[in-house]
């Protein structure tokens, strides 16, 4: 279960809308390396883990990535708020999404293209699921330096800077989760099983 608090993990207070900038981040919302596909990945993952301390850890970040989902989404409506014809006009990136979207937040990347499934993964190998999910943090504090470098707005970039360290935090501690769960098996099985559903192999190895 979770417990919803009404206020967000880093605040969100942009003076300046700035169509182009929304286009650019909303592939944090729902790009292939944004936040529902990290939040989707982890909530998922954590009923194959067969470690406690993996689950937790995977229960933990993926809550904390539907919180980043929300301040994301955030920032995309405030950048594109009250806009004018013109503005929208102006530019080409925001009005192709103008079109489908207006000035709803929907999940997508900056190419344009949706957000799917298809971007993730969840296999059941602890070792998989776990190199998948650093690799998938390290993506997404690329993603992050990238719009930094793009964006000119200190309102915004105080939010993203925020995002991206907790980005290296989950890094961090995948890393240290992965080590963990490397110390608990039996090494030669290691590559050799999936132990969310080969436990029997697993036990007679």
């Amino acid at each position: 279960m979770f417990i919803y608090e009404k206020k967000l993990q880093f605040p969100v207070k942009i003076a300046t809308p700035n169509p182009k900038l929304a286009a650019f981040i909303i592939s944090q919302y729902g790009g292939p390396d944004g936040e529902l596909g990290a939040s989707m990945r982890y909530l998922s993952q954590r009923y194959a883990m067969p470690y406690a301390e993996a689950k937790g850890l995977l229960t933990d970040i993926g809550t904390e990535e539907l919180g980043h989902l929300e301040m994301v989404a955030a920032i995309v409506h405030q950048l594109t708020r009250n806009l004018t014809d013109e503005q929208v006009k102006a530019d080409p990136a925001f009005a192709s999404y103008f079109v489908d979207h207006t000035a709803g937040v929907y999940p997508t990347a900056a190419s344009g293209f949706p957000w799917t499934a298809a971007s993730m993964q969840s296999t059941g190998d602890v070792i998989a699921d776990l190199t998948e999910d650093m690799a998938a943090e390290q993506k997404a504090r690329k993603t992050y330096d990238n719009i930094l470098r793009l964006s000119d707005d200190p309102d915004v970039n105080n939010v993203i800077r925020f995002l991206r360290e907790r980005e290296i935090v989950h890094y961090q501690r995948f890393g240290e989760c992965l080590r963990m769960v490397q110390e608990k098996q039996d090494q030669k099985n290691v590559y050799l099983y999936n132990p969310a559903f080969d436990k029997n192999r697993m036990a007679k190895g």
